[in-house]
């Protein structure tokens, strides 16, 4: 078998069976109630949230990366501004229950609709340091 195609396949099976993921982190402070809730959430209360977005791919581009971090960050930078210190039930999205696991969705939407060629796999979104809701489309 000649050498170039051993080097294809070989690719092609790294692909395959390896792949890399790359994680940013971001922040924002907001507040929000659960109107569907019995508990002391259903009264408005405010979160210091953290943000970790999740690209995933078998193939390094230019420079051997996955994924330049800054374009992560800048689409990330761009759903946060919308949320930050912000009553999170006034956003028409979130009106009745803005939930970790809706804003987790809704950061993955936004920043897939603004910049589809990030390889985006999930949102993680951490309403304290042990609470933590997570968005995958797979």
């Amino acid at each position: 078998m000649p050498i170039r195609f051993r080097l294809r396949l070989r690719c092609l099976w790294y692909m395959v069976f390896f792949m890399y993921e790359v994680r940013i982190e971001g922040g924002f402070a907001a507040a929000h109630r659960l109107l569907h809730y019995n508990g002391k959430c259903e009264r408005l209360h405010g979160h210091n949230y953290k943000v970790r977005v999740w690209a995933k791919g078998g193939a390094l581009g230019e420079g051997g990366m996955l994924v330049d971090f800054s374009l992560l960050k800048a689409a990330l930078a761009k759903v946060i501004a919308v949320l930050d210190h912000s009553d999170l039930n006034e956003i028409e999205v979130f009106r009745q229950d803005p939930s970790a696991e809706r804003i987790a969705g809704y950061i993955f939407d936004s920043i897939k609709a603004q910049a589809p060629e990030l390889p985006l796999s999930a949102v993680e979104v951490f309403e304290t340091e042990t609470s933590m809701a997570r968005y995958s489309p797979d």
